[in-house]
């Protein structure tokens, strides 16, 4: 079963979906993870979190009990977005469970721009289509100053949009976490 790292929701445990339809960022990975957050945000307070293919929503969880503002959980799967809806009123934290295609929320938009964007595609996800989707998130959802956080196969390739800039990639095992920034956009 996995549980929040730390915070305010320390040590509770939060459901998965069932069966090998998702695939839960490990707590030893989370809790790596997070520690290199709180050093790149000084902390999450104030922070809009947009947890895409969220399946259990463990990340987008995590940064509120870090003491994120609000975060938003894209889902399609139907049991998945269920198990993050539960979560979040087991905990009674604040956030949208939005159970939609990922590709078709960001193209449709939304007013609120984030500040720290996780991406946790499927493995099986090309990676010119996990480009192709951060460089939408980075041109119309994320803040100019935001942090995107890739989660890949190790094996899997990842390649950074021209919008973002690379800062750091982390391995551990079987998973890669690729960290980035928005590029500094020059004027016309």
């Amino acid at each position: 079963m996995t549980r929040i790292i730390a915070g305010a929701f320390g040590g509770r445990r939060i459901q998965t979906p069932k069966g090998d339809g998702t695939r839960p960022t490990s707590d030893r990975v989370r809790e790596a993870l997070f520690s290199s957050l709180e050093s790149e945000l000084v902390g999450f307070d104030g922070v809009r979190v947009l947890d895409l293919f969220a399946g259990s929503g463990a990340l987008g969880l995590e940064a509120l009990s870090r003491g994120a503002e609000h975060a938003v959980f894209v889902e399609a799967n139907a049991a998945a977005a269920g198990v993050v809806k539960r979560n979040l009123a087991d905990l009674g934290a604040s956030g949208n469970v939005v159970r939609t295609k990922v590709e078709r929320w960001v193209q449709d938009g939304d007013s609120d721009l984030f500040g720290l964007v996780f991406v946790d595609p499927p493995y099986a996800m090309s990676t010119a289509s996990v480009t192709d989707l951060v460089g939408a998130v980075a041109e119309s959802l994320a803040e100019t100053d935001a942090l995107f956080v890739v989660e890949r196969a190790t094996r899997d390739p990842f390649v950074w949009p021209d919008d973002v800039e690379p800062m750091r990639s982390k391995k551990y095992g079987e998973t890669t976490l690729w960290f980035g920034r928005p590029a500094v956009r020059s004027l016309p």
